[in-house]
């Protein structure tokens, strides 16, 4: 048992001074409880096996393992334990009006038609929500509208802005609008006030595109993480990708012969081609090369160390950002998205149209690519500065 666990730790790129320690571990604990025993093991039982394992090294008679040394040892032999399938598992705690909300998930699947991304955060901000208003005698029918309108406050009183609000303002009627046809509370949807979102509020301001250009050229290092993060952000930049996309990459979407780049849009719920762009190629062959773990994982972008795992959307923005507070580029918004707006900006001061603007960026409809249009600042400055005199 212990080999083939030392074997699914090798592949996942545990370092070999790191598997003898864990081996080590799992020796002494499975000489401490009885592993020959049929049923599942709880936690009581590990941590008694832990405090009374069999001590090899010779000690001082009074002497005491410290709190780190116990804590490592429980958690490796809990992870052993799962991974053999032989951990008896705590019950978590529902979440409240979990049935509520995975009924309106299925009609935003099933009625709507929405994208899992959008599923995904309506039910995350629902289970918020209820948690914030959680009290001992509340159930769906008792929640009342200045439940609601205390929810709102104190999400802006915490730096949410009026955008933020909105979305989550929206959410909430949409699901107490669906409750209603289902009978299950009244008069609630109507009463939601949605905060006012400004025409010009939530325009997409990112970087220039000589700044991109000074991004993209300040990852020239040789180390992993500079190879791996200049092919992320190209993609980021060039092709205006969202970070869930990128991180959604697998190695056979990368169509070296075609030349072809196969991008899953989860909005659309569709797979867009378009010609990989030759920097943009390079960058991700010398990434394959030379920086990327070799493990059985399919995804394209992965941690760099052990233990190595995909790479998540929330590590995205964290790279992007660091760099352009290292580079001085004052931008309202330094995360991984601001390079998308950058990507249609340029594409828009380019003479692209719309159409092509939003078929890059994968937008569902005109109307979320026609944003661009108001920050065409170049454009207007060129206005601005017409001689205008002669025309009077």
């Amino acid at each position: 048992m212990m080999s083939n666990t030392s074997a699914t730790l090798s592949d996942v790129g545990t370092a070999s001074s790191s598997l003898r320690k864990i081996a080590w571990i799992l020796l002494v604990f499975s000489q401490s409880i009885d592993l020959g025993r049929p049923g599942h093991i709880t936690r009581q039982e590990i941590e008694y096996a832990v405090d009374h394992r069999i001590r090899y090294a010779r000690r001082p008679e009074h002497a005491t393992d410290s709190r780190s040394s116990r804590l490592l040892f429980i958690h490796i032999a809990t992870e052993w334990l799962r991974f053999l399938d032989r951990l008896q598992e705590s019950q978590s705690e529902p979440k409240p009006f979990e049935n509520y909300i995975e009924s309106f998930a299925r009609f935003m699947r099933d009625e709507r038609g929405l994208s899992p991304v959008t599923i995904g955060f309506r039910s995350e901000q629902l289970t918020n929500f209820f948690l914030g208003i959680r009290r001992p005698d509340v159930s769906l029918n008792t929640i009342t509208i200045n439940d609601i309108d205390t929810y709102l406050a104190y999400r802006g009183s915490h730096g949410w802005s009026r955008a933020s609000l909105h979305t989550l303002a929206d959410a909430l009627r949409s699901f107490f609008r669906y409750a209603e046809a289902q009978g299950w509370v009244s008069g609630i949807a109507a009463a939601i006030d949605v905060p006012r979102v400004y025409a010009q509020e939530g325009l997409p301001l990112g970087p220039t595109w000589e700044e991109v250009q000074r991004l993209i050229a300040s990852f020239s290092g040789d180390s992993a993480a500079d190879i791996r993060d200049r092919a992320i952000v190209l993609l980021l930049a060039i092709y205006g990708l969202r970070r869930s996309e990128v991180t959604r990459l697998r190695l056979e979407d990368v169509d070296w012969v075609g030349e072809i780049l196969h991008v899953t849009r989860p909005k659309q719920l569709c797979t867009q081609q378009y010609p990989l762009d030759p920097e943009v190629g390079e960058a991700i062959l010398r990434y394959l090369k030379e920086a990327r773990p070799r493990c059985y994982y399919r995804e394209l972008f992965l941690t760099l160390h052990a233990p190595v795992r995909p790479l998540q959307s929330n590590c995205i923005s964290p790279i992007v950002r660091s760099r352009i507070d290292a580079l001085g580029i004052q931008v309202p918004r330094r995360g991984a998205h601001c390079l998308r707006h950058a990507c249609a900006r340029h594409l828009l001061a380019a003479g692209f149209s719309l159409k092509q603007i939003g078929d890059q960026l994968g937008h569902r409809s005109a109307a979320a690519t026609r944003v661009y249009v108001k920050v065409d600042l170049d454009g207007l400055r060129q206005v601005a500065e017409l001689d205008l005199e002669g025309m009077l």
